[in-house]
Parts: structure tokens; sequence; C-alpha cells
């Protein structure tokens, strides 16, 4: 028996049902709306359906990453049990917090030495990020050592591909990610931009589609040209969205139908709260495995 844990972020917008499934342990980010704070634990103490919906009437959300005292409690109660740990990250593109990761760890090496921590930045978001942690624990389920699992995400992280786009783009010049003049024109032309993660873990737009119809087709043919083996893909592939169900589930059927070799049907997932939080309603974001990922 494999004597560690997988440990990651509630950020990794997958389901708590999911978390308990695949027995990953995890910290929550908090955000507040309208100055009340809650925790982003995956829909338990607000739906995605509510948060969006209290953003669409104008409510102000500030998000807040995991503090270094709350990662070195996090760590610390799984070494005193005697397990190793690998921890992923948020990207490091998003937020600092595997920055506050790796300093707990570095608190507690000389308390524990002869425990494992690794700490190890995804360079993902979302439920890409949540399918890396899918991935590993697959891994793990397979008898993979915590060595063996830290040499292959540091080695394949970047074969994470996250595509997405954005029907509503208020929340994006809200945040400041776009112009006010930029959004204004891109809302009369009804442009949909269509964005990846680079190399780095940034966000970082890529085409100007216009009209839903378009981006729906551009993104999956982003999967053809970058999936692993193209149209042979026989890896998982998983949705999420932020109160657009409807287009979710069109890409995913669009997707199913190209890749027939699919490992299962697509999985689907609301967008976080903390993701959430800066895109608003309107996004959805494919991920799946794919070549290595460049500027």
């Amino acid at each position: 028996m494999n004597q560690y844990v997988l440990s990651c972020c509630s950020t990794v917008d997958l389901t708590p049902e999911r978390m308990q499934e695949r027995d990953f342990r995890y910290l929550c980010f908090k955000y507040t709306v309208d100055g009340l704070e809650y925790r982003d634990d995956m829909g338990v103490s607000m739906s995605s359906e509510e948060l969006f919906r209290r953003m669409s009437g104008g409510a102000e959300t500030k998000t807040s990453q995991v503090s270094v005292e709350e990662y070195r409690e996090h760590f610390e109660g799984l070494l005193q049990r005697g397990l190793d740990v690998l921890h992923v990250t948020l990207s490091t593109g998003l937020t600092g917090t595997y920055n506050s990761a790796c300093v707990a760890r570095d608190m507690l090496a000389e308390k524990y030495p002869e425990r494992k921590l690794y700490v190890v930045d995804s360079l993902g978001a979302s439920s890409g990020y949540g399918l890396i942690m899918e991935t590993l624990a697959d891994m793990r389920d397979g008898g993979a050592t915590i060595d063996e699992l830290y040499g292959w995400v540091m080695e394949n992280r970047l074969r994470m591909h996250h595509w997405f786009f954005s029907t509503d783009l208020s929340f994006y010049v809200r945040g400041g990610r776009i112009s006010k003049a930029s959004g204004a024109i891109g809302t009369v032309l009804n442009i949909c931009p269509l964005l990846n993660m680079d190399n780095e873990g940034h966000l970082a737009p890529r085409e100007k589609q216009r009209g839903k119809r378009r981006v729906i087709k551009r993104i999956v043919e982003m999967m053809e040209q970058h999936a692993e083996n193209g149209t042979a893909y026989s890896g998982r592939c998983f949705i999420c969205h932020s109160l657009c169900m409807e287009d979710a589930q069109t890409v995913a059927a669009m997707v199913e139908s190209r890749f027939p070799q699919l490992n299962g049907r697509v999985e689907i997932f609301p967008i976080g709260a903390t993701i959430g939080s800066h895109t608003g309603p309107g996004t959805m974001a494919l991920f799946f495995w794919g070549d290595k990922r460049v500027n």
C-alpha cells in the first residue's frame, strides 16, 4: 500500500463527491460576495447558479488564496500521520498560492526529515487542473510511487490543454482584463474571444471569433489540432462552464463524435467560485491531453 496522499486546492473545479471518491485531500480558497465571505467548497456553501445570478445582478466579488499558515496546518496534519504528500497547486500565472505552499513545505522540512513533501505548480486551472489530479490518481491506484508521480507530472503538466471562450465580456471589462472600449466593440460585433493557457500558466487570447457558433466550431478544431494522436485521442476530456450548460453539451457532443476512441464520455463540471468570480457567467472551457504547450 502506498503511504502517500494526493493533495490539491478546491480550484480543481470537480465536485465534493468526486474529491472523496478519488481520495484527494484539499484546501479551499475563499471569496466574498458584497463583503460576505464564503469558502470555495465546490458549491456546498453557495451553488454556482446562485453565485452567477448574484454577479449578473451587480454583486461585487473578490477572491483570496490559501495562506501559508493554512498550508502548514494541512501539510503537518498529514505528515504527523506518517504520510508523504504530493500537493499540486493552481497555476502561478494566476495566483501566488504555489509560493505559499513552498514556504509551508520549507517550514516543515526540518521537523519531518523522514517524510516526502512535494509541491508542484500545475501551470493549469479549473477542471484542467482537475484532470491532472485525476490522471495522477489513476497512476496512484495502478501502484505508482510518489517519486514516479512527481517525475511524471513535472514532465507532462504542459501537455494539459486549456481552451475556452466567453460569450459575456462584461466581467472581463469589470476585472480589467480587457478595456471598456474593446468590451463595447466586442459586444456590438458579437465577438467571442478564444483563449488558452500558455506554457507559463497565463491566460492568453488567441483568436476573435464572431458569433458563438464559430467559436464553438473553432474550439473543437483546436482539440483536433493539439490532442495526443489527433482524432485517435484515447484519453479523458473534461469541460467546465459558468451557466452555459447548453454550450457545454454542444461541444461535448461534437467532441464525442469526432474522437470515437475517447476514454469514456466527456465529463462536464461547473466552474467554481474562485475562477468564476473573474470570468462571470457565459464562459466554457475544454480540457484534454495533447502536445506540449508553447507561447
